[in-house]
């Protein structure tokens, strides 16, 4: 099933993802503080899906944000949700390796579990450099990925919220996973694993420099809602990495 129908099914239940204790206390405000001061900055959000980080980032200062996703499905619950709480968000249905030309280019990207939907190193490669070409000159690209050294034998991510597992299946770019967000009901997608070195390379090819990867750590209000010792399996077997890197 591909990424666009996968989410189409999964639609409005995507907005519970961030509920669950993974989102709620390491990935969000991990992911807010990576990208940091976005004031008068316009951000190109792709894979923006239910357009949880296009509002956050317009409710910080943003000049203009435009969220763009593969299903429409997504694309219809997050403008459904402008339309109640208006911010000025734009969105669109669109896929990455085939990115439509912008009038100007965007101060900041963001690509939130995006290059893992890619069949293969051809197509990562063309989601970047499209990327590449849809920011300013030294503008910083930011990612949140399953991390590549997740180890599936390791610690669960369980009690923060989401299982991961092994399909059995392999693409070029690395192991198929399905990841189920344990909701009520649960709800399970399935993507690929890329290697530490499919991003690298890709991003490089495409023009990008500057690559650092970043942990997700565990906030304080996290620890002070369970306790540091709760979250020792995630720095054990971190399920999730961050990436940034320069246009």
């Amino acid at each position: 099933m591909s990424a666009q129908q996968q989410y189409d099914e999964i639609g409005e239940a995507y907005e519970g993802f961030k509920a669950l204790p993974l989102e709620q206390y390491a990935v969000v405000p991990g992911f807010l503080a990576l990208v940091g001061d976005v004031s008068g900055k316009s951000v190109l959000d792709l894979a923006s899906g239910t357009g949880f980080y296009s509002r956050e980032f317009k409710r910080r200062g943003a000049s203009d944000v435009l969220g763009i996703d593969v299903s429409g499905e997504m694309v219809a619950v997050a403008q459904r949700v402008e339309e109640r709480d208006p911010l000025g968000v734009r969105y669109e249905v669109g896929d990455v390796s085939g990115l439509r030309t912008f009038e100007r280019p965007f101060d900041v990207g963001l690509a939130v579990q995006l290059l893992n939907y890619a069949p293969d190193l051809a197509s990562t490669e063309l989601m970047c450099r499209a990327i590449h070409r849809s920011l300013k000159p030294g503008a910083e690209l930011f990612l949140l990925n399953q991390s590549p050294d997740f180890r599936f034998d390791g610690p669960s991510p369980e009690k923060y919220g989401f299982r991961s597992e092994l399909t059995g299946d392999e693409v070029e770019t690395g192991p198929q996973v399905r990841t189920t967000a344990l909701l009520d009901p649960p709800v399970s997608f399935v993507a690929n694993r890329p290697r530490r070195e499919v991003y690298e390379d890709c991003l490089k090819a495409a023009g990008f420099s500057d690559l650092t990867w970043v942990p997700v750590e565990v906030s304080e209000a996290g620890v002070r809602a369970f306790g540091a010792a709760h979250w020792a399996d995630l720095y054990a077997n971190p399920p999730l990495e961050m990436l940034r890197c320069r246009a």
